[in-house]
């Protein structure tokens, strides 16, 4: 039996979150098909209680509320946890699988534990995190240094995204990091609700949106994910059709500066909707949108971008590595100005409402069969961890 400790993610059962929905796939395909590993899951709680989910060992733990070092010290006790679990109960040529990189200038000391019991350190990267926009400068920095020294001690990352391995071997050329590719997954499947289901009558004439008559963006509330350039790109197109933004959207500085800088609020088109926690309804949304809208810049391989490619017949993407990668030629991309080297969002939405038979070219869906899948990404994920 191969044990496994999973340590970064908030701990399942999961609510909607990237790390959350990775480790529940993970542990739930594996309950079915893959008997020989045995996960144990670190879960953030307020209690120090252990559960059984997916015939995965949960522990949670207990931690504070101290601000932006609430997840710094949560992994720091769940690996202390790990460590001290592996040696009371003598298990031999485990892995720990780290995910982010938070905890740099502390995985110095662990990996010396791990090296004297036979214990083997998994990392992902995940993406950029050290460019969002939401940090200042010295928590960038920390970002940064921390990733550094996690790079510097993981006998293997693991990148969901290509563009980040590349990045990885060649900023950190001097550790000669050893790493692998296993992309994200996503759920293929149909969304099981109707037209005439009560709880899409419901969102859609709450929202006064009509099917197929309007581009989609889902996604954080972050600048990275580019929400000034998308509102504004649309405002100056000439669609009459809806631009509808799901997203955890708070009226804060960010959203100010939006009103102010777009004037979004003035033009009747963009509607700002809120959040949508209903996994089947927002599948559904996804189905019955014109075109899904995605911005995302910063890094790794994004959930939102797969669930739309797995259910929007056309999307349209800000063309950066870490989406080309992902979509190949079966989307549509946009440049945030139109030059010689790029087409804007605007002209792009232009030009697929001129020229709609582009939409039955693209296949999109078939990308997130062949390569995306969850059954797939656990597979992938099973043969490594036994390969070790």
């Amino acid at each position: 039996m191969k044990n496994v400790f999973v340590i970064g993610s908030k701990g399942i059962p999961s609510n909607y979150g990237g790390f959350e929905t990775f480790v529940e796939k993970l542990t739930e395909y594996n309950d079915v098909n893959h008997t020989e590993i045995k996960y144990h899951v670190s879960c953030l709680s307020d209690n120090d209680q252990e559960y059984e989910h997916n015939n995965a060992r949960c522990f949670n733990v207990k931690v504070p509320n101290i601000g932006p070092a609430k997840a710094v010290y949560y992994d720091i006790v769940a690996l202390d946890h790990v460590l001290k679990y592996i040696e009371n109960n003598k298990i031999e040529d485990a892995i720990i699988y780290v995910l982010a990189c938070r905890i740099g200038p502390f995985i110095g000391h662990f990996k010396k534990k791990m090296e004297k019991l036979n214990v083997k350190l998994f990392v992902n990267p995940d993406g950029h995190e050290w460019k969002r926009a939401k940090w200042n400068w010295l928590i960038r920095k920390y970002w940064k240094y921390s990733e550094k020294l996690m790079v510097k001690h993981a006998d293997l990352l693991v990148c969901d995204s290509i563009t980040i391995e590349e990045y990885i071997k060649t900023c950190y050329a001097k550790f000669q990091p050893n790493t692998t590719f296993i992309a994200y997954g996503a759920d293929v499947s149909k969304s099981p609700l109707v037209e005439t289901d009560q709880k899409v009558v419901d969102w859609f004439q709450q929202f006064s949106v009509a099917f197929d008559q309007y581009y989609l963006i889902v996604g954080r509330f972050v600048p990275e994910n580019n929400y000034e350039t998308m509102i504004s790109e649309f405002m100056n197109s000439n669609s009459q059709k809806d631009l509808v933004i799901i997203t955890n959207v708070e009226k804060n500085k960010f959203y100010d500066h939006l009103k102010n800088k777009t004037g979004f609020e003035s033009d009747p088109r963009v509607k700002f909707v809120g959040t949508v926690y209903d996994q089947d309804l927002l599948k559904f949304i996804r189905e019955k949108a014109f075109a899904y809208l995605h911005g995302h810049e910063v890094g790794g391989t994004n959930p939102s971008l797969l669930e739309a490619l797995a259910s929007t017949k056309l999307n349209l993407l800000l063309d950066v590595g870490f989406n080309s990668e992902v979509a190949k030629d079966h989307a549509i991309y946009w440049s945030k100005t139109a030059s010689s080297k790029g087409v804007s969002l605007k002209q792009q939405i232009h030009r697929v409402e001129e020229n709609q038979d582009v939409i039955s070219q693209l296949n999109a869906q078939q990308v997130i069969i062949d390569h995306y899948s969850w059954d797939k990404i656990v597979n992938d994920y099973s043969h490594l961890f036994l390969s070790e």
